[in-house]
């Protein structure tokens, strides 16, 4: 799994710029991958001359009555120079259903997120951080989101790993 999220760097990057460009700007250079862990891989980048870190998967299992869809993965980033830490993202490879909510259940955890386009984020530093500490208390996560067709979907992610790409991103992106 983890050859396949080579490519998706830049991908990754782009995401990560696309997610906030609606607050302001961002540039993003070199991106460095900072190793993988189980099923989990971090990354460190600049962007507008900080840097600033995010770690990614893919689900181990994708499931809906689909017949094309895009990438799929989770993001945890850290942008320190803006304050900002264990911002939880999810992309779902295609566009949500407008002003639906994503589901992500971790153990007994249950968290609504919001959408925009393809991608679900939680709406406060408490649901970001509450998830955080699920993941690293979890096996695994499921996302479910419907999409703007009306598709229901259910990606199942490995938390193996997360831990370890957590601190990696952490000694790299510190507070």
């Amino acid at each position: 799994m983890l050859s396949r999220l080579i490519p998706l760097v830049l991908v990754l990057t782009f995401a990560l710029i696309a997610g906030v460009a609606f607050e302001r700007p961002a540039v993003a250079q070199g991106t460095e991958r900072l190793g993988d862990f189980g099923d989990w891989s971090a990354f460190k980048f600049t962007e507008n001359g900080a840097t600033a870190c995010y770690m990614a998967s893919e689900p181990i299992k994708a499931e809906g009555q689909y017949t094309k869809r895009g990438a799929i993965y989770a993001l945890v980033t850290h942008r320190p120079a803006e304050g900002r830490r264990d911002e939880v993202s999810f992309v779902a490879g295609y566009s949500y259903k407008k002003d639906s909510a994503v589901e992500i259940r971790v153990g007994k955890s249950v968290k609504k997120l919001f959408t925009q386009d393809d991608t679900a984020w939680a709406a406060d530093k408490d649901t970001d951080q509450a998830l955080v500490k699920a993941m690293i208390r979890g096996n695994d996560m499921v996302v479910s989101g419907m999409s703007e067709r009306g598709t229901k979907t259910k990606d199942t992610y490995s938390l193996k790993g997360f831990t370890k790409a957590y601190k990696a991103m952490d000694k790299h992106c510190p507070k």
